[in-house]
C-alpha cells in the first residue's frame, strides 16, 4: 500500500538531525522537523525510502504545552536552526538523550556514564564567526534545509552582536565563483571578512567604509584584500592567532568551559609524553603544553600549522607535524601516556584509528561534534579494550541540532 501523501499523527521523540520521530501504520518510521513529542500533526511526505519517510509539516493540530515562539522569523524557512521553537532547558535535554541513544545503538555501549549537558552561557548571540551564501540577486543568507537554495534573510540572531552590525551593511555582488562570504570576530571588535571562491582572479573590493581585514581564499590559497590574514581571539585570558583558514571553535565561552573540563578530567603527570591529534591552531595544546615533558601536535592544514606554531611559540616541550594523522602515527611510536583528538564531523577514519590504537596510550580524549561518529568509533575504541569512562555534551551550537561531546577512555 502506498504512502499516503498527507497524514496526521503524533510524533514519539526527538533523534539526531533536528528532527521528531513517528510511526506509519506499517510501521516505518517518519521523520518530520520543527515538531515537539507528544504534538498532534498534520504533515505532508516529501521523501520517500523503502525504510522510512521524510515529511514537511504542513499544520499543528494539538501543540505540545513546552512549543514556545520563534525568535526568528526565517525559522522553518532557512536551515541554521532547528530547535527555536523548545525551550533551552529542553534543548539541553534532548541532547544528552540523543548522545545517549547514538552510543548505546550505534556504539554497543550499555550504561553510558553520561553528565547533563554543559549549557552555553547565550542561547543566542553566541556565535564568533559566521558564513553565508549569496542569492542570485546578491543578497546574502543561509541554504534551506537539506537543499543548496539559498535563503535570503533580513535578520539572524545566532552571531554575536558585533557581526550583527557589520553583515547587513555588505554589498556584495554575486561574483561568479564567490561560494561563501564570512565573518569572524576577535578581540577588541577587530572584524575579518573571508571571500571563498572556486577562482583564483582576484575580486575588486574596497572596506573604506567598514572597519574591516579582508582575505581572499581560493585554491591558490589565502590573499589578503585588506588588513591582516591573522585575527586574535581570546580563551580564558590567552590570544589565539588564527588565519582566515583556519578552524576554531566558533562559541568562546563554551570553549573556555571545554578547556577547564579537559584540564580536569586527563590526568597527566609531569614526565607525561601528550599527542593532540587534529590540533588544530593549537586551543588545547596551549594549556596542555606546561602539564607534560613533552607535547606532540598533528594537523594536516598548513594554515593551522603556521598558526600553532604561533600561537605555542614559547614551549620548548612542543613538537608538530604538518601531515595526516595515520601517515604520522604509522611512522613513529611515540609511546604517549595520552592522547587527545578532536576529528573532523566524519569522525577518525580508519587507517587513522588503527594507528591510534597501536599507540597504546592509556587514557583517550575524544572530542566529537557528531555523534553518530562518535559512536561508530566508540565500538572500535571498546573492540580495542578501551572503556568509556565519562561523556559531556557541550552546547557549542544552542538553536541547532549540532552535538559537541567529550568523551574520556581508559586502556583496560
Amino acid at each position: 500500500m502506498e504512502t499516503p501523501q498527507e497524514l496526521v499523527l503524533s510524533p514519539s521523540l526527538l533523534v539526531y538531525g533536528g528532527e521528531a520521530l513517528g510511526r506509519l501504520p506499517d510501521g516505518r518510521a517518519v521523520f518530520i522537523p520543527f515538531v515537539l513529542p507528544g504534538e498532534k500533526v498534520h504533515v505532508q511526505v516529501v521523501e520517500e525510502k523503502r525504510g522510512h519517510v521524510r515529511a514537511g509539516l504542513v499544520e499543528i493540530l494539538e501543540p505540545s504545552p513546552q512549543r514556545i515562539t520563534p525568535r526568528c522569523p526565517h525559522f522553518t524557512h532557512c536551515g541554521g536552526c532547528h530547535y527555536q521553537h523548545m525551550p533551552y532547558e529542553m534543548q539541553l535535554s534532548a541532547k544528552a538523550d540523543i548522545l545517549r541513544d547514538q552510543l548505546q545503538r550505534i556504539g554497543g555501549l550499555q550504561d553510558v556514564p553520561i553528565h547533563p549537558a554543559v549549557p552555553s552561557p547565550e542561547p543566542f548571540n553566541y556565535r564568533n564567526h559566521i558564513q553565508f551564501h549569496l542569492d542570485p540577486h546578491g543578497k546574502l543568507g543561509f541554504q534551506a534545509a537539506r537543499s543548496s537554495q539559498v535563503i535570503p534573510i533580513s535578520e539572524c540572531h545566532l552571531p554575536e552582536a558585533s557581526l550583527n552590525e557589520v553583515w547587513p551593511q555588505l554589498d556584495l555582488e554575486p561574483l561568479p565563483g564567490l561560494e561563501r562570504i564570512g565573518l569572524r570576530l576577535g578581540v577588541d571588535e577587530e572584524i575579518q571578512l573571508i571571500l571563498e571562491s572556486r577562482d583564483t582572479e582576484l575580486f575588486e573590493f574596497s572596506v573604506e567604509e567598514l572597519p574591516l581585514s579582508a582575505v581572499h581564499l581560493s585554491p591558490a590559497g589565502a590573499v589578503v584584500l585588506a588588513g591582516s590574514e591573522q585575527l586574535t581571539l581570546e580563551i580564558l585570558g590567552r590570544p589565539f592567532l588564527v588565519s582566515a583558514a583556519s578552524f576554531f571553535q566558533v562559541n568562546t565561552r563554551v570553549a573556555e568551559a571545554m578547556v577547564r573540563h579537559i584540564l580536569e578530567i586527563l590526568p597527566l603527570e609531569p614526565s607525561s609524553t601528550l599527542l593532540d591529534l587534529y590540533c588544530g591552531v593549537g586551543l588545547f595544546s596551549a594549556f596542555l603544553a606546561p602539564k607534560v615533558s613533552r607535547l606532540v601536535g598533528i594537523e594536516i592544514s598548513p594554515a593551522a600549522c603556521r598558526d600553532f606554531a604561533d600561537n605555542l611559540d614559547e614551549y620548548n616541550n612542543v613538537e608538530l607535524y604538518e601531515a595526516p594523522v595515520a601517515e604520522v602515527l604509522r611512522q613513529v611510536d611515540f609511546h604517549p601516556h595520552a592522547v587527545l583528538l578532536d576529528p573532523p564531523r566524519s569522525g577518525i577514519d580508519h587507517p587513522a584509528l588503527d594507528a591510534l590504537l597501536a599507540q597504546q596510550a592509556k587514557e583517550l580524549v575524544y572530542i566529537s561534534c557528531d555523534p553518530a561518529t562518535l559512536a561508530r568509533d566508540a565500538r572500535r575504541l571498546t573492540a580495542a579494550g578501551y572503556r568509556l569512562l565519562q561523556v559531556t555534551p557541550f552546547d557549542l551550537f544552542p538553536q541547532t541540532y549540532h552535538i559537541e561531546s567529550i568523551s574520556l577512555w581508559e586502556k583496560k
